[in-house]
Order: C-alpha cells, then structure tokens, then sequence
C-alpha cells in the first residue's frame, strides 16, 4: 500500500495543450502533446490516445499532469510528463478540472 509520504512524492498539475502531432515511429498510436504547465514552462508529453481522441479535440484541453515524473524515452521521443485518464473496457477518458484553471494550478 502507498502511504501518505509516497503520495505527497507526486507532482500534479493542470496543463492546457497546445499542440499535437502523430509520433509515426511508435509501434503503437502515439500523438507527442505539448503541454503548457505555467511557471513549468511548455512540456512534450507521450500520450496514447490516438485512437480515442482526435487533434482537434485535444487542443486547448485541459488536463491533469503528473509534472515531476522521470523522462522517458518512447521510439526515440522524450516524453516529460504523463497525462491522467480512466480507462474501461471500450473507452479512455482525459482527468479534467470542471472549470478552467491556470495552467500549472497544482493539485492538492
């Protein structure tokens, strides 16, 4: 079980993206977002959702961040960052504020 400690470790934060582009070196459906995260400056993040959401309909969404997460590379893209979604069965689905938040408002 993950105590109060590890979860004070994580650093959410609500991004705003601001760009999308299909990662075509990933094997699978990949877009490269980036994410503005305020005072944390525009980040590229790996998000796989291709095939759930389309460009237009990530623009200018927000979402939620983990922002203090260890770089990783994916099929040569470096993704700093990782989106939140629920995911069932059938669907994925972005986590959101309910009301538009600066970008970089962190999580408590």
């Amino acid at each position: 079980m993950a105590t109060i400690d590890d979860l004070k470790k994580i650093e959410l934060r609500v991004g705003t993206i601001v760009d999308v582009e299909v990662h075509e070196k990933a094997i699978k459906p990949i877009y490269k977002l980036k994410v503005d995260l305020g005072e944390l400056g525009i980040r590229e993040i790996a998000a796989g959702i291709r095939d759930k959401y389309s460009k237009e309909d990530l623009v200018n969404k927000q979402i939620i961040v983990v922002a203090n997460l260890e770089p990783k590379d994916i099929a040569g893209f470096v993704s700093n960052g990782m989106l939140l979604a629920a995911e069932d069965d059938e669907n994925i689905s972005l986590l959101t504020p309910d009301r538009k938040m600066k970008p970089g408002s962190k999580i408590r």
